[in-house]
């Protein structure tokens, strides 16, 4: 991979993508399409106008859920983030433009197709960076809890959709047929397999340089969003891999409910057929049985 790079000119580029800051920039546009997001929600105008503050602590899990849910698995403090006032201040900004902005301005504009492209680019930007930073930081902690690291890069990279169903009761809607474990979203999966990836580079299974791993997946991740919000498409790339794979793994649905279907026929076809014949009534007694029982009660009363 290395040589390759450095044929193509692009290991410095690789180094220096990795090295790059968050923040302000990236920050911001990942801000700014969380809480479009929101916006979007059933709702949550309403709610904007009428419960100010609750409007306000859900633009706050839509920007900073990823760390609420990382820092209670590593035994840390919730709100720790919260100290970050440059980066609390900065959402509140975002957050109160796209909902009180006159006229709406700002939200058409952020929400103006080739511009929100962009901002949906630098978001995944962001994403990948906060899946490798929670792995390292996981490994910090648990040096050979791979299974930590995984799970800590997921939800600093979907966080805030796994909390999905608690931000839905800060606005009054309950939902649990939403919950993102059961129907996972793309950027879900993609987290997640996307974490698996950097705990295998993280602990050398993987053979591939961090900032590698970050570039290339980066690409991935920008450019599947990029055209999924530009196609207004909700398909994941993941589906045809998905659906060729899971059958073999876990076995086809209709197969599995069929199969237990007949076992459950077959066994109650046997049990009630075994319980009719232990209660079925004893068969009469044949007439040679008769005849030999009364000469013996005539016997008896002889003697």
């Amino acid at each position: 991979m290395e040589d390759v790079l450095s044929a193509l000119s692009l290991g410095d580029l690789v180094a220096s993508f990795a090295k790059l800051p968050m923040f302000p920039v990236f920050d911001v546009a990942y801000y700014i399409v969380s809480i479009l997001y929101l916006k979007y929600e059933p709702g949550a105008v309403e709610l904007s106008r009428r419960s100010p503050v609750a409007s306000w602590l859900c633009a706050m899990l839509y920007c900073f859920g990823s760390y609420i849910l990382a820092d209670i698995l590593l035994g840390e403090s919730p709100i720790d983030y919260f100290s970050n006032n440059s980066h609390v201040l900065l959402a509140s900004a975002v957050w109160y433009l796209i909902f009180f902005c006159p006229l709406n301005l700002f939200y058409k504009c952020v929400s103006f197709m080739p511009v929100k492209l962009i901002f949906v680019a630098l978001k995944e930007v962001v994403r990948v960076r906060k899946i490798a930073v929670g792995i390292h930081h996981a490994h910090h902690h648990y040096h050979h809890g791979w299974f930590i690291m995984v799970l800590t890069g997921w939800v600093k990279g979907s966080g805030v959709a796994l909390m999905s169903n608690f931000e839905q009761l800060i606005r009054g809607v309950w939902k649990p047929e939403t919950n993102e474990v059961m129907h996972m979203t793309f950027p879900t999966k993609a987290s997640l397999y996307g974490a698996i990836l950097f705990t295998m580079q993280q602990t050398h299974w993987l053979p591939v340089s961090k900032a590698n791993l970050i570039f290339f997946f980066t690409l991935f991740m920008a450019a599947s969003k990029i055209f999924m919000t530009a196609t207004h498409s909700h398909a994941s790339p993941f589906t045809p891999i998905e659906a060729f794979v899971s059958p073999i793994i876990f076995g086809s649905i209709g197969w599995s409910h069929d199969d237990l279907h007949h076992d459950d026929h077959g066994s109650s076809h046997d049990s009630s057929h075994s319980s009719a014949h232990a209660l079925a009534p004893p068969a009469a007694k044949s007439k040679e049985e008769l005849n030999e029982s009364t000469r013996k009660r005539k016997a008896k009363k002889a003697e």
